[in-house]
């Protein structure tokens, strides 16, 4: 883990993808950061995070992606959150590998709290499991 060069980057509208985003950074011992930074150095591992709405996935997600430089990414890890719509896996995916970039096939989604739906998500079992999820991929496993 030590030996891989690790970004975590996120979309948070609500704050739910910047909760899941800052726990995968606290596991792998970075700092995530919004999709406004850039990713200027090259990375192996790119945790991307974002969330669906009712139209997709946002315009500032689909200009980050149309921005980064396929030759600085090894490959990109996704997760996600959403009250009600489903992960934003598969419209980043598609853009990612459209764009020339490797996607990791596993991915993370939780649901985010949205009026009465969902209430306290994601929680801290969520976050558990994102970090997790983030530590099983940088290993490999």
């Amino acid at each position: 883990m030590d030996n891989l060069k690790v970004a975590v980057r996120y979309f948070s509208k609500s704050g739910h993808t910047k909760k899941v985003a800052e726990a995968i950074a606290g596991a792998l011992n970075c700092t995530a950061m919004p999709i406004s930074v850039p990713v200027d150095a090259g990375v192996d591992l790119l945790f991307l995070g974002a969330s669906v709405y009712w139209g997709g996935i946002s315009s500032d997600v689909k200009e980050f992606i149309d921005k980064l430089d396929k030759d600085k990414i090894g490959k990109v890890v996704v997760f996600s959150t959403s009250a009600l719509a489903e992960r934003a896996f598969p419209q980043i995916k598609q853009r990612l590998q459209d764009k020339g970039i490797r996607v990791e096939e596993r991915n993370f989604y939780c649901r985010g709290e949205f009026t009465a739906l969902h209430k306290g998500h994601p929680n801290d079992d969520d976050l558990k499991a994102a970090k997790k999820f983030a530590c099983a991929v940088v290993k490999g496993e």
